[in-house]
């Protein structure tokens, strides 16, 4: 019998007591806010996010909410779109259940929060509402949905926003549900847009979408009450292979997703489709050293799907080598590191850089990993070496920074650091990182507004 999956999803959101929460749950929801204000900040002067700040006409000195990008304020979807989008485009923001739950969670999270003056208390609970909601609906396909072209980022990320934001506004069980019904109508994203400035507007427009659901429930608007559960209705619409489960029931508030998958926070500026790959090639050469010059072909071993999404393989552009195995490696060895320096389009381009890509391909691991299944049980790298030596890698189970191998808090604040730059004090920059990392003791989610403006550099005089 199909499960009323809408109305239980509008029940558990709805009902959501702060309370209730587990501790460990309520650290990764921290950990996800952190992580996406450091990378959104970050992402403030990518030409897309300027793109879209220049695009909306509601930004100014006043509005509902602040955007992370800048000194100006919009109103709540405009500034989830901006701060979505900007969190996305470096593609450093993590990663659990297919795709990207925080950054379509915290940018609509935090504007529509402020908006309505609520608690860091209440943004937490909004974000393990949207983030159960995303892991249900996520593994009710047998198949990974890129399979078929859809990024989850932007199809499950609408709902899910939409789901936070029907919490934050402590809407009923049944506008709850009419909420989630439109997020689902909102849900889009494809993944031939990887690469490009539109997989950013994938994320934004995700957590825009979420809030105008919840805002227009709240006004009277409805929606199916089945929307996802439908027989041509959204888990059906988007399965790879129509091998759906809908008769499961969802074990909201009984068992927490968030515990069992966690957020994987991505060590490198690029897919998480690399992260094993690179740091069984950063492993390999610390324990058998190498020159660029001695090497003759890198083989990486990973899943079909990974080899899918990571489809440019001649990249030009710091976009293009975000989804590329080839430019990933080729920066490890030439580098020495991936990190934002090397995702430029001037880099990309070195004439080093071009001569190793040719030299590196992949070969598919089928055996899945039970926890992820779109991913191989583990990945590794071979370097073939001119004087005819083979040299291969420990097999990488979990990269550093997955659930499984968790960042350090330390570790944590070194990644944070990193992206607000050297423009900002390290004193500064402390203060909003334990601002972020204490967010159930903050009274007002203004609070955040209020903290981030001395972090942006003062005008010079003259």
């Amino acid at each position: 019998m199909t499960v009323a999956l809408t109305r239980l999803a509008g029940e558990f959101v709805a009902t959501l007591d702060y309370r209730s929460i587990p501790q460990r749950a309520l650290a990764t929801a921290k950990n996800g806010f952190t992580d996406c204000v450091a990378t959104a900040i970050a992402g403030a002067g990518e030409e897309v996010t300027r793109i879209v700040l220049e695009s909306i006409a509601s930004r100014g000195r006043d509005g509902e909410a602040a955007l992370l990008v800048g000194t100006e304020r919009a109103n709540a979807p405009d500034a989830a779109l901006v701060n979505g989008v900007a969190g996305h485009v470096l593609d450093y923001d993590d990663v659990a259940n297919e795709g990207h739950p925080s950054v379509t969670l915290v940018p609509a999270i935090l504007a529509e929060g402020e908006a309505l003056g609520c608690s860091g208390a209440d943004a937490l609970a909004a974000y393990v509402a949207g983030y159960e909601l995303w892991c249900d609906l996520s593994m009710r396909d047998a198949d990974p949905h890129h399979h078929k072209g859809w990024h989850p980022t932007g199809v499950f990320g609408a709902i899910a926003a939409a789901a936070a934001c029907a919490r934050l506004r402590r809407l009923d069980a049944e506008r709850t549900r009419h909420a989630i019904g439109l997020g689902a109508s909102m849900s889009a994203g494809l993944t031939s847009n990887f690469g490009s400035m539109a997989k950013s507007f994938h994320a934004g427009r995700a957590a825009q979408s979420g809030v105008l659901a919840a805002r227009l429930a709240a006004a009277g608007m409805t929606a199916s009450p089945d929307a996802l559960e439908h027989a041509p209705g959204f888990v059906a619409a988007i399965s790879p292979h129509g091998k759906i489960d809908l008769e499961r029931e969802p074990a909201f508030g009984r068992e927490w997703g968030i515990e069992r998958f966690g957020l994987n926070i991505k060590l490198y500026p690029v897919c998480y489709c690399c992260q094993r790959a690179l740091d069984a090639l950063f492993a390999l050469r610390a324990a058998r050293p190498f020159a660029v010059q001695e090497v003759r072909r890198i083989t990486a071993r990973m899943s079909p799907t990974s080899a899918l999404i990571l489809k440019n393989h001649r990249p030009q552009t710091g976009l293009d080598a975000k989804f590329s195995i080839e430019f990933a490696l080729a920066a490890a060895l030439i580098a020495g590191k991936v990190g934002l320096d090397e995702l430029t389009d001037a880099f990309v381009r070195r004439a080093e850089v071009q001569a190793l890509i040719p030299l590196i391909g992949v070969e598919p691991l089928t055996e899945p990993d039970p926890e992820m299944p779109a991913f191989s049980l583990y990945e590794e790298v071979a370097v073939e070496l001119a004087g005819g030596e083979t040299l291969t890698s420990p097999q990488v189970r979990c990269a550093r920074g997955h659930v499984g191998n968790p960042l350090s808090r330390d570790e944590l604040w070194q990644k944070f650091r990193e992206c607000l730059g050297p423009r900002f004090a390290a004193a500064q920059a402390q203060r909003m990182f334990d601002l972020l990392q204490n967010l159930e003791r903050v009274s007002a989610l203004g609070e955040i507004a209020h903290a981030l403006a001395p972090l942006r550099p003062a005008r010079a005089a003259g």
